[in-house]
């Protein structure tokens, strides 16, 4: 059993311990916030059979879904401790994911949104609490003394996980502080922390011209695989890149590697366009 700690008062943390059976396990219902977005679509083409998900979409879908479903903003507590009742994971997606969004809509929907939804997860019990963080949160490495030498095989600049957050937009900002958010919430309450910095999430292939996107790549088959790592793993707090197996890199992929058991089977170099090509 994990050390939780359950009291909220000042002073020392005071740690006990949750008897088993007030631990969900992963046979509960795992909560997929922002359900309705690219990388949700991702997570559920994937693993649609692999759980029991229950779903929170910001808007009403224009198909039915075919896993329990609540429609909802993430800013509201009521509906956010809802719709964590009873799960034993959570995948937290949901959010503005504009680059360009403002500060009033990325304090309100991004920070606020994921620290109630932190708190409803620690309350309910929950064991693992899965991140979306983003390339945004570390653009700013991005510098015009690196650029575009960084986004080609030849050069050695890489980023792994454990340097800090240099983020280029508020956006950036924001999932930087969803990050902190999850290593107060794992050292205070015990709750399993995975934050998956995602990169360049396409259906198909990014233009072969395209250095960055190439770089940062995650196809849509190694995105669920990653997340279906995040849930089934066992490990403490983790901040892991969410690219695919690409020869141009800038992210590191060990991390998720050894942490995780994440096994990406794409390359962007191994596509041209659309078609994928022989492998080298």
């Amino acid at each position: 059993m994990r050390p939780i700690n359950r009291d909220r008062s000042q002073g020392e943390p005071y740690l006990t311990y949750w008897p088993v059976a007030q631990i969900h396990s992963m046979d509960d219902p795992v909560l997929l916030t922002g359900a309705g977005g690219r990388v949700g679509e991702a997570i559920l083409e994937g693993l649609a059979d692999e759980y029991e998900w229950r779903l929170l979409l910001h808007s009403p879908p224009d198909e039915e879904p075919d896993h329990e479903y609540m429609i909802g903003d993430v800013t509201d507590e009521a509906l956010v401790r809802a719709a964590v009742e009873g799960v034993g994971a959570v995948i937290h997606l949901a959010g503005d994911p504009r680059p360009e969004a403002s500060w009033d809509s990325v304090l309100s929907n991004n920070i606020d949104g994921t620290q109630k939804m932190y708190e409803a997860a620690v309350d309910e019990g929950v064991e693992k609490f899965v991140y979306a963080s983003s390339n945004h949160a570390v653009g700013a490495f991005e510098t015009d003394e690196r650029t575009p030498e960084m986004y080609r095989e030849d050069d050695d600049f890489l980023l792994d996980g454990t340097e800090l957050p240099r983020p280029g937009n508020l956006y950036g900002v924001s999932k930087a502080t969803g990050e902190v958010l999850g290593r107060y919430y794992h050292d205070q309450y015990g709750i399993d922390v995975c934050n998956v910095r995602i990169g360049n999430l396409t259906r198909g292939h990014p233009p072969i011209d395209y250095e960055r996107g190439q770089a940062m790549w995650l196809s849509y088959p190694d995105c669920a695989h990653l997340h279906q790592r995040a849930l089934e793993a066992d490990y403490d707090f983790e901040i892991v890149y969410g690219i695919s197996d690409n020869d141009r890199k800038y992210y590191s992929i060990e991390r998720a590697r050894e942490a995780l058991g994440y096994d990406p089977q794409d390359n962007s170099a191994h596509f041209e366009g659309e078609e994928r090509v022989e492998q080298p």
